[in-house]
């Protein structure tokens, strides 16, 4: 009984993680299949197929798009957090930190920082916040922590969409055959009848 109460659960853990992605069912009988009401002919039935794969297509560029995002992100945060670790180091001392500051792609600017406590994040959408340099610190570290879990999560429904995908194309393929072999024996049967 525990192994099975485990198993549904891993099921249903399963059904959350792609929460929004319907799952393709594997057309085993398709003589039931286009039994079903919307299968009447193997082109509505491969209409429906394709739309199906047309909107797992869409859901894949959604997520590349968003991966993407986040692959730009995740560097552009650690690089932003060496930067706070190097100015926590520097804030004990007198002396001005020598740096170049972007300015624009590919063109630096040569400053003096003095030590200083607090820092200047850019949220995002315009908003720029001053912070402490350790409460800076730890948002970044939770927002490296947020974009790495979600990477991982995207790339794990990107798979999961692999196999919706070659399941759908499966699925069309047997739908493709069986219409071809009904087809050969309908020709078969009015060329006996004819004779």
């Amino acid at each position: 009984m525990a192994a099975t109460i485990d198993n549904s659960n891993a099921v249903q853990a399963a059904k959350k993680k792609h929460l929004g992605i319907p799952e393709a069912v594997f057309v085993e009988d398709v003589d039931s299949f286009m039994k079903q009401p919307g299968n009447e002919t193997a082109d509505a039935a491969l209409r429906k197929l394709d739309e199906q794969y047309q909107k797992y297509k869409y859901m894949e560029l959604n997520l590349s798009q968003k991966k993407l995002r986040l692959k730009n992100q995740i560097p552009q945060i650690t690089q932003t957090l060496e930067i706070l670790r190097h100015m926590q180091k520097k804030k004990e001392t007198t002396e001005p930190m020598d740096t170049h500051f972007l300015l624009a792609d590919s063109v630096y600017c040569k400053a003096l920082v003095p030590p200083t406590n607090k820092v200047c994040l850019w949220l995002g959408a315009n908003v720029m916040l001053e912070y402490d340099i350790d409460e800076a610190q730890a948002l970044l570290e939770k927002n490296l922590s947020t974009a790495s879990r979600n990477l991982e999560t995207l790339e794990e429904d990107l798979d999961f969409l692999r196999d919706q995908f070659t399941t759908t194309e499966v699925n069309m393929a047997r739908v493709y055959n069986w219409d071809v072999k009904r087809r050969s024996r309908e020709n078969i049967k009015s060329a006996e009848s004819k004779s």
